[in-house]
């Protein structure tokens, strides 16, 4: 049975690692530079327009849809900012070298465009689902932006999207943070058994939200999203603060790794721009399909505004929240400790900036990232659910949700990792493909808004 479950889960890391490659590169990276020159930059030049934005300065609660501008981005990221940012950098780092961070910027950087042109075309392609209640994301792009005879790929990227807003990648590592710091202070050691019992508690916890649907669920992440971003930017500046004279040399080794795969534990520099790619789409999920979801529920009714605000959910997960893991972990250099993997990595950090309680912190941070994230997926799978078979079964799929929260407490990490990259491989599929056919729409209705708005 162990040699069963050992070969389905080497087939799946090994296909992982192929998409990954050549395919999603080209897909990803290409795309985003397509949407870069053929915008060219428009988005950046009003980067201080979607603050303004973000500040709900533009809001208006009579119009239709679920939520504010603020709750959008918040819910979009309350599941990008999650363990991604904790565990998945220092995946990054340890499979790619300190050089792998920089391609996460790069990433990134290109990112915020794809998701000025997702999010924008989620508001101005919208549909409804069978209740009449206005929906957004990738599918109903594709079906009002591109027609019914793509529905094949709307269904694609549906059945794509069931598995890939699962939880089991941050139940697992939210479970491997409970068991390394929780259990031994209250005098248990780690075993199956300790994880399948946080895995249910988990998953009680995550139910009574969830059930609640997308305005509770919003109303949790508007509260929480800003204050985990900023109590964990002060944990990581005193662990900077302490380790000063590090920070420099760190820098010049992110850079240098970049270009040379000359780490200790790099490789190639193709093999790190892969790397930071791949954990740059898994962190903040630019051309995948999950945050046009969130902005689609939006009462925006103008599609570049919610376009501007996605704009800075790349810029607010990797270039802030990403490098900031990152740094801590590099100045620490707990990412050359051995026999340790993916959260414990940050853990470690933690533990050596702040020996008697770093690894308490670290456990309220890791928690509240992970139950936002959790919160949010659930709405992903959900409207997923509800566009294949109808809104009746959204609870089905939750009460399916909440069961995997307990597979994920007790499976394999790098089995886990690897199904959600590839569930995350398709999504970007028919997200890209219909952003790029329809990007024309998203230029036009661009010059429209700021000759409209420099006339007003």
């Amino acid at each position: 049975m162990n040699k069963l479950l050992q070969g389905i889960e080497d087939v799946i890391v090994a296909f992982s690692n192929w998409i990954w490659d050549i395919p999603l590169l080209i897909l990803l990276i290409g795309g985003g530079i397509y949407f870069l020159i053929y915008s060219r930059l428009l988005p950046f030049k009003h980067f201080w327009h979607a603050i303004e934005i973000l500040k709900g300065k533009y809001d208006n609660t009579d119009n239709p849809g679920q939520l504010s501008a603020f709750q959008a981005l918040s819910t979009a990221l309350s599941s990008t900012i999650g363990m991604g940012n904790i565990s998945g950098v220092a995946i990054a780092i340890t499979m790619g070298g300190p050089g792998a961070l920089f391609w996460m910027w790069i990433s990134a950087i290109i990112g915020m465009t794809t998701k000025y042109f997702t999010c924008s075309l989620a508001v101005m392609y919208r549909g409804k689902d069978d209740k009449g209640e206005i929906q957004g994301g990738p599918m109903y792009v594709i079906m009002e932006g591109l027609g019914k005879k793509w529905k094949p790929l709307a269904i694609f990227f549906s059945i794509a999207g069931l598995i890939g807003s699962l939880p089991i990648f941050t139940a697992n590592q939210l479970t491997q943070v409970l068991n390394d710091i929780l259990l031994p202070t209250l005098g248990y050691q780690k075993s199956m058994t300790s994880s399948l019992i946080l895995g249910i508690l988990i998953s009680i916890l995550v139910s009574m939200i969830i059930l609640g649907g997308i305005n509770r669920i919003a109303s949790f992440a508007t509260k929480l999203v800003p204050a985990m971003v900023i109590l964990y930017f002060l944990s990581i500046s005193y662990i900077l603060i302490v380790n000063y004279t590090a920070i420099i040399p760190t820098f010049y080794l992110i850079f240098q790794d970049a270009f040379s795969g000359d780490a200790v534990l790099g490789g190639s520099v193709g093999s790190i721009i892969i790397i930071g790619v791949r954990r740059a789409a898994f962190s903040n999920e630019a051309g995948i399909g999950t945050a046009p979801m969130a902005h689609g529920a939006s009462k925006n009714q103008e599609p570049v505004r919610e376009g501007l605000l996605a704009m800075l959910g790349p810029f607010i997960d990797t270039i802030i929240v990403c490098t900031l893991t990152a740094l801590a972990i590099l100045v620490t250099n707990s990412w050359l400790q051995p026999n340790i993997e993916g959260v414990t990595i940050t853990l470690k950090a933690f533990m050596q900036a702040m020996p008697n309680y770093g690894s308490y912190l670290l456990v309220i941070i890791a928690s509240i990232f992970a139950f936002t994230s959790l919160f949010s997926y659930s709405y992903y799978g959900s409207k997923c659910t509800s566009f294949l078979f109808g809104t009746k079964y959204m609870k089905a799929y939750n009460y399916v949700y909440i069961v995997s929260i307990t597979i994920g407490a007790v499976s394999s990490m790098t089995g886990i990792v690897s199904l959600i990259d590839i569930s995350f491989a398709l999504m970007a599929i028919p997200t890209m493909i219909s952003a790029i056919i329809l990007s024309p729409k998203v230029l036009q209705a661009t010059k429209l808004y700021f000759k409209k708005l420099e006339n007003e």
